[in-house]
């Protein structure tokens, strides 16, 4: 996967980020909607642009990719975007503290949804031709503003499971760091390498073998079972899990179960 940028870069410190050079920063006021704004910008900024809210409550950015393959494989940077999230957030995770993914966008910290990815493309790109953009999104709930008990248990946020000094600034750029490390084993040893960061991240699941087709979708072969189940990525982006359509933010009174759509 290609992560190449084009144009002059703002300076990241501006808004008190310290991104890669690879990134390209644009900022939004807490109103703005991080993910809306990349897909807008996506044709002419450039793959590395990278879209931030500045928002106490959570960590809200995109950034924008040029693939260099077809769609229907390209769309496998999914899996490194969310890979990325995890490995930021066990880098500075409490000790002992469950993480793990909900396949195919829930992030879960200690058993509770903090938050989810979710990608974007050309709605007019076919399968098999190259896009001219993708955009790869994420929401990461970082402090309740409900007051102390207002979530479930089902939900939660990092400030709440000890993540301390640890903010949407240090996500974000602990992300950055994650996805441009897991793109660079992508182009040096196969997306091989991404699949098996993200698998690791997923519940273990006893006799199944788990594992992510060329087309994104994930397979699941069962011990004593003949066949290979097949859940659909084309199908499960298209609602995210996590997203309350609502308050366009990471649901609140509830997380995503279930694996996703087959």
């Amino acid at each position: 996967m290609a992560f190449e940028t084009r144009g002059a870069a703002q300076k990241a410190r501006d808004s008190g980020l310290s991104l890669p050079p690879p990134y390209t920063l644009i900022t939004l006021r807490e109103v703005g909607d991080a993910f809306g704004h990349a897909i807008e910008v996506a044709p002419k900024a450039g793959a590395g642009t990278l879209v931030y809210v500045g928002r106490f409550d959570l960590a809200e950015f995109a950034v924008v990719l040029e693939p260099d393959e077809p769609l229907r494989t390209a769309r496998r940077v999914f899996y490194a975007g969310m890979a990325a999230i995890a490995d930021a957030l066990a880098a500075n995770a409490p000790p002992d503290i469950p993480l793990e993914i909900v396949w195919p966008d829930a992030i879960h910290v200690n058993g509770g949804l903090v938050g989810g990815g979710r990608l974007a493309w050309p709605r007019t790109a076919k399968e098999d031709e190259t896009p001219q953009w993708l955009v790869f999104g994420a929401m990461i709930r970082t402090v309740s503003m409900l007051g102390e008990g207002g979530l479930t248990p089902l939900v939660t946020a990092l400030e709440q499971e000890g993540f301390e000094d640890f903010g949407s600034r240090e996500l974000v750029e602990s992300f950055a760091r994650h996805f441009m490390s897991a793109n660079d084993a992508w182009n040096e040893k196969g997306f091989g390498e991404v699949a098996k960061s993200y698998l690791s991240r997923m519940t273990p699941e006893k006799g199944a073998r788990r594992d992510i087709d060329e087309n994104g979708d994930l397979t699941i072969r069962r011990m004593g079972k003949m066949g290979v189940e097949r859940k659909s990525l084309v199908a499960a982006l298209a609602e995210p899990s996590w997203l309350d359509p609502k308050t366009k933010g990471p649901k609140i009174f509830g997380a995503p179960l279930a694996q996703g759509p087959s």
